[in-house]
Order: C-alpha cells, then sequence, then structure tokens
C-alpha cells in the first residue's frame, strides 16, 4: 500500500469520524431541545396542576405576550453547558422516577411550595438572564428597596423571597374586609351571657361568628415530665408542682372565621408597619393588622380550620380586641394553663393510651411494619393523618376537659416569655398560677402541628417563636409585626379569666 493510499484512508476515516461526531451532537443537540419544550416536561411530570397554573401566571399570562418556559426557571441557563446538562438529566431522571413509581395523589403538593423546596428546582440564574436590569422605570418604591437589600446581600437573600409565586398561580393573595366569613346567617347583637362557670357560646356583636369557650375547672398538677419520659428535653424540667385557677378556654383553636371577625374590623389597608406598631398601644381603639404579604391560609381552608401565620403581637391584640368587643377578659393561656388543660387531669405523655416509643416507630420492625396508630390518630392531626396541612378540628375527638386538637393541628402561643430554665427558677412547694419570666425575647409555644412526629405532640413539650426565623422571607421594610412569612404551623387558642364579679353582675 503506498503513501497516497494510506493517506487516502486516514482522511476518508477522518472525514466519516467528523461526519459522525457531526450527526451525535446534532442529534444530541436535537435531544436536548426536544426534552426542553413544555411538552416533553409535561409528558413525566406528575404535578396534576402544574401546567395550568403556569399558563395563569405572570409568566405566562404577561401584558408583551413573551412566555416563559418550563427549563427558563427550572433549569440553568442554557449557556452553562456543563450544568445545564447535568442538571437536567438529574431532573429528568427524578421526574421519570416518580412518574413511574409514585402515585400522583399521595403527594404532599402544598409541601412544594416552600422557599426551601423551591431552590431545589428553580435556579436565580434564569432569573437574572432575563431580569438584567434590576431597577426599571415601573418599580415601586418597595422593589427597589428590595432590590438593593439582593445586590448589597446576595448570600442571604433570593429572588424567591419575594417571587415565589409568579411562575405558576396559587389563587388571590392576602385577605381583604370582604372575605367571608363563615358561620351562622343570624348577626349577633351582643356577646353571650355567662350563667355561672359552665361552658358557654360565646359570640362576636356585629358578626354570625359564635365559639365554644370550655369551662376548666382549676386544680393542682405536676408540671414538666420525668427524667425517664421518651425523647424528653432538658428544658421540660425539673417537675414543679403547680395550682392554677379556672378558667375558660377555646374548645378549638382561633379559626379563620373569628380571626377575620377581627381582621375585618381592625385592619386598615395601606397603613405602614411602622404607623401599625406605634399605634397598638392606644387601649381605646384596638389597631389590626396590615393586610398580609402572601395567602396566609396557605390554601387549606378557612372557616372553622385554624388562623396560622398571624404574629404572636397579633394573636395578644386579638385577645385585647376580643375583650373590648364582649365585655369579658381574654387572652392568651399561660404556659402553666395550657399544659393543664392539655393534660386534661393526667399525668402521661399524652393524655390518651400510648407511648412515644410505640407511636414513633423507632425499633427496627416498627420501621418496616408500622404502629398501631389508631389511638392517636383519633385525638390529633399530626404527621401521619394531616396530608402535610392543617385540618378541620371536627375530625378528632375531644380531651377529657372537652378541648380538640391540644395536642395537633397547630401549635399554640403562650402568654409567657421562654426561659429553656424557668422550672428551676420557681419557689419551692406548690406554686401559683405562675406567669413566667418578666421579660425575654421569645415566647413560648406549646402543643403538636400537623407536621410534627408523634414524639412532639407531649403534653410536656414546650418550645417557642423564633421571631428572626420566622420572617425571612418577608421582603417587606421594615417586616411585618403581624404576620410570620416562614411560620405556617402556629396559631393560638385563647383563655378567658373566670371572674365572678362579673358572673354575678351578668345573673342579675
Amino acid at each position: 500500500m503506498t503513501d497516497k493510499t494510506i493517506r487516502l484512508k486516514y482522511f476518508l476515516l477522518l472525514i466519516i469520524g467528523g461526519l459522525t461526531a457531526l450527526l451525535l451532537l446534532t442529534m444530541f443537540d436535537k435531544t436536548l431541545d426536544y426534552t426542553s419544550t413544555n411538552e416533553s416536561c409535561s409528558a413525566c411530570h406528575v404535578h396534576p396542576h402544574a401546567d395550568a397554573t403556569w399558563k395563569l401566571s405572570s409568566h405566562h399570562n404577561t401584558r408583551t405576550g413573551v412566555s416563559i418556559n418550563c427549563v427558563d426557571c427550572h433549569l440553568p441557563p442554557r449557556e452553562q453547558n456543563f450544568q445545564y446538562i447535568t442538571r437536567k438529566a438529574y431532573h429528568g431522571f427524578h421526574d421519570l422516577y416518580i412518574y413511574m413509581t409514585k402515585d400522583s395523589a399521595e403527594i404532599a403538593w402544598s409541601d412544594k411550595r416552600s422557599m426551601e423546596a423551591a431552590k431545589r428546582f428553580v435556579y436565580e440564574e434564569g432569573c437574572k438572564k432575563c431580569h438584567t436590569n434590576l431597577f426599571p422605570a415601573t418599580l415601586n418604591a418597595l422593589g427597589a428597596e428590595s432590590h438593593l437589600k439582593y445586590i448589597r446581600n446576595p448570600e442571604n437573600t433570593s429572588c424567591l423571597q419575594c417571587h415565589l409565586d409568579v411562575g405558576h398561580y396559587r389563587g388571590k393573595k392576602g385577605l381583604t374586609v370582604s372575605d367571608e366569613i363563615a358561620g351562622a346567617k343570624e348577626i349577633y347583637t351582643s356577646p353571650a351571657t355567662v350563667k355561672g362557670f359552665t361552658t358557654f357560646e360565646e359570640k362576636i356583636p356585629g358578626t354570625s361568628v359564635s365559639f365554644k369557650m370550655v369551662a376548666v375547672p382549676g386544680g393542682q398538677f405536676v408540671m414538666g415530665t420525668p427524667p425517664d419520659e421518651p425523647f424528653r428535653n432538658a428544658d421540660e424540667g425539673p417537675q414543679i408542682n403547680v395550682k392554677v385557677d379556672s378558667f375558660w378556654m377555646g374548645e378549638i383553636e382561633v379559626s379563620w372565621s373569628e380571626y377575620l371577625a377581627f381582621f375585618s374590623a381592625t385592619s386598615s389597608q395601606g397603613r405602614k408597619e411602622a404607623v401599625a406598631e406605634e399605634s397598638t398601644d392606644d387601649l381605646d381603639a384596638v389597631s389590626g393588622p396590615t393586610p398580609p404579604w402572601g395567602a396566609p391560609d396557605q390554601g387549606w381552608g378557612k372557616g372553622t380550620f385554624p388562623a396560622i401565620t398571624m404574629s404572636h403581637h397579633a394573636a395578644v391584640t386579638y385577645c385585647r380586641w376580643l375583650s373590648q368587643v364582649t365585655g369579658k377578659k381574654y387572652r392568651l393561656p399561660t404556659e402553666a394553663e395550657w399544659e393543664y388543660a392539655a393534660r386534661g387531669g393526667t399525668n402521661t405523655p399524652y393524655f390518651f393510651e400510648g407511648s412515644p416509643e410505640h407511636y414513633e416507630a423507632t425499633g427496627f420492625f416498627r420501621k418496616i411494619f408500622g404502629a398501631d396508630t389508631t389511638t392517636i390518630n383519633s385525638y390529633a392531626i399530626y404527621s401521619e393523618n394531616s396530608s402535610s396541612k392543617t385540618q378541620n378540628p371536627a375530625k378528632v375527638k375531644a380531651n377529657p376537659f372537652g378541648l380538640k386538637n391540644m395536642l395537633g393541628n397547630v401549635a399554640e402561643f403562650c402568654l409567657d416569655f421562654y426561659d429553656p430554665a424557668v422550672y428551676s427558677k420557681y419557689p419551692k412547694g406548690v406554686v401559683s398560677n405562675p406567669r413566667g419570666p418578666r421579660n425575654g425575647m421569645e415566647h413560648v409555644v406549646r402543643g403538636g402541628a400537623y407536621n410534627y412526629s408523634a414524639k412532639d405532640l407531649r403534653a410536656g413539650r414546650r418550645d417557642y417563636t423564633r421571631t428572626k426565623e420566622w420572617l425571612v422571607t418577608d421582603p417587606q421594610i421594615p417586616k411585618s409585626i403581624w404576620w410570620y412569612s416562614d411560620s405556617k404551623n402556629v396559631g393560638f387558642r385563647v383563655v378567658c379569666e373566670y371572674d365572678k364579679e362579673l358572673v354575678k353582675t351578668e345573673n342579675k
């Protein structure tokens, strides 16, 4: 074989190899293009409303007619070749796996709405590729302040903090005074008349809203948990002997019907947070919440569902307003009152049968085969029976005092400031009506919630507010004193003080 023939052979091999590589690259590029279409994404992505909510969103239904596609948000920009391909492969195989192995009806889609979850499948590089000018002429003052904060501190801020719902429409944002209040059609003209220390139905004048207040007889109990209680935390002891006076407590957590009555009567549309904070010292005219930034009920339901996302400050203000319109002494429960009511005369981890170890399914065989949760499911809404959202309180049975969901659905604010060592600071003997520390930074939170596991539903478990963490994604400057942007599992329950003089007066 001559040198010329050899050179020709290699030349042909080079041409064939080049054409083959070009063909493969073209096929690969076409495959990337096809699998990046909205139709391709929808073929495997099992979210039942993804396409419909995208078409209703501000990223599709735009004034200019420009439509943002799935990959524009859910993949890095195409220019970032390696990252684009690797993330595309990851998300593609993940969606295919879910499509082949999961039932979409069993997936907790509401959990995907949080900023933490969105960060796993929304890429800010895509946001910045399209939104190159962060200070357009149409930007309002709040937007300018937020964008300036983003530029100055990008590590601790995110586009998702303010724009979490631009890609998929999630319904009406916020609350208005025209929101429907569930309840009877009768409009009450006066509050309930108390006839002795018995359970009564409170009525909010000027509304159709009423709610049951359960008479809780005073008594003595051991507060805190014993050292050998499973999953016990250090701040739950040492145990102390406590005596509490009689009081009334809401049968259920304050519902959206009740809270919307307050919001409708006291809110001021457009009032600034600074003005709101100053005005709350006026005891003669309660000034209520400013409008929330997002949808405070998360779309889970209003009516008798527990009100959530309001701040401890808002809960205290609600109690002041309720006292004003009913002529009674409403407030948040003290930590001692709350635990006494939650225990219902028992001294075990729960007021019903069963141990935290059993319900938590910590053993090897329990993890595989599960545990019998019939009892706990009938008394509390928690991670195993909540479908990752709050539920109607009618789904559970009451405790021995007649109170529902003391250990589940949502955790509840207490009046006390939080101190992890407060039990050790009380005097020896029986402590009467303890009120906790005189001051502090955060407040006590008690009870379990829809997203808690069984070990966190124990009657003696303590928790506390985390104001800074619960306002991370609030884009407002200053941040709201009325609404938490990052707390969806805390609400509150009201207590009415037993006033013998009030009872005597109303019975005359």
